[in-house]
């Protein structure tokens, strides 16, 4: 198993210095991870540190709460792919799931996929937050909006990624979408687990020490 290529190689902390940013970028080039995943703020640093490289760059829209108005939202997403984003991890308005407004929630999505210009887009639920019908409901409407990738935690809520969650996801996915397991995955064996559970992608923090104790086991 190539284990960098599942990784989003993340610093979304409210604290993270240029050299922060230039030591994540660093290390997703020597481990080639699929990507960085960086705030707004540092997406056009990001695209420069990996100019020449296969490392996509990653950010964050209506983070971490998903609570801004569509619009809002919108321009965030069409912001970040002019400034040199490659994928797109947004949060969906969990209120309005909460309230059964599923319209509103599909076509939040949908207005920000089509805005993207055929970007990655990945979908992020938090699953910590919901029951297992409001992640069944979720990961249908991922389906019907043919999105990239549904995506379990912010990593700023209660708790992150479960392999319950990736089951569950996992039995009621298509064929097109990914899974991409985030939040709390800190050791190799958590990383194997949501991998073996049906996630294609892995957002951490640790994607370091994941990479020098997968390398060990081998």
């Amino acid at each position: 198993m190539e284990l960098n290529k599942y990784i989003d190689h993340t610093n979304l902390k409210n604290t993270a210095t240029l050299k922060d940013m230039e030591k994540l970028c660093n290390e997703a080039i020597k481990y080639k991870f699929a990507s960085v995943c960086v705030f707004p703020y540092y997406v056009t640093l990001a695209k420069n540190l990996l100019k020449n490289t296969n490392v996509n760059v990653c950010t964050v829209i209506g983070f971490p709460s998903g609570m801004s108005t569509r619009e809002v939202k919108v321009y965030e997403a069409i912001n970040a792919i002019e400034n040199g984003a490659d994928e797109i991890d947004m949060v969906i308005n969990i209120a309005a799931l909460k309230n059964k407004d599923y319209d509103y929630v599909k076509e939040e999505i949908e207005e920000i996929r089509d805005s993207i210009d055929g970007k990655i887009l990945k979908v992020i639920i938090e699953t910590c937050i919901l029951t297992d019908k409001e992640i069944i409901k979720m990961t249908e409407i991922c389906n019907e909006t043919f999105v990239n990738f549904i995506k379990t935690s912010t990593g700023f809520s209660e708790y992150g990624a479960k392999v319950e969650d990736i089951e569950l996801i996992n039995e009621h996915k298509g064929e097109l979408l990914e899974i991409k397991a985030s939040g709390g995955i800190k050791d190799i064996k958590t990383a194997e687990d949501m991998i073996n559970a049906g996630a294609t992608r892995l957002g951490t923090s640790n994607g370091v020490k994941l990479m020098e104790c997968h390398c060990e086991e081998e």
